[in-house]
């Protein structure tokens, strides 16, 4: 298949994936480019270029805040991301929309 149309699949759903790894728990940048590599088998590996965008366009739309971490020993301090009450009802909304196109998509490919 060609790579250009894989990306673009990908690419519509990666905001809602970021809200669901957030959901659990805070996490930092590498933390969730871990998590979807390996949550997804591989299916979704992200740069910090694709990943960093994506968590300033939620923070910017108020469904995601960062805070930074204390310096502990000798680890860095890392920039935590927390998903909101507002992010939390944009993924039950967003997922309920996944599933109905999911369903669409599927019906057709049945043909």
């Amino acid at each position: 298949m060609n790579e250009k149309y894989e990306r673009q699949m990908k690419k519509g759903v990666l905001d809602m994936l970021v809200l669901k790894l957030l959901e659990s728990e805070p996490k930092y940048g590498y933390q969730i480019i871990q998590e979807m590599k390996e949550k997804s088998d591989e299916t979704f590996l992200l740069k910090d270029g694709t990943l960093y965008p994506i968590l300033y366009r939620l923070e910017d739309d108020g469904l995601i805040e960062s805070k930074w971490s204390e310096a502990e020993g000798r680890q860095v301090p890392r920039k935590y991301y927390e998903i909101t009450e507002e992010g939390k009802r944009t993924l039950d909304e967003t997922e309920l929309v996944w599933k109905r196109i999911s369903n669409g998509i599927a019906k057709i490919m049945e043909d």
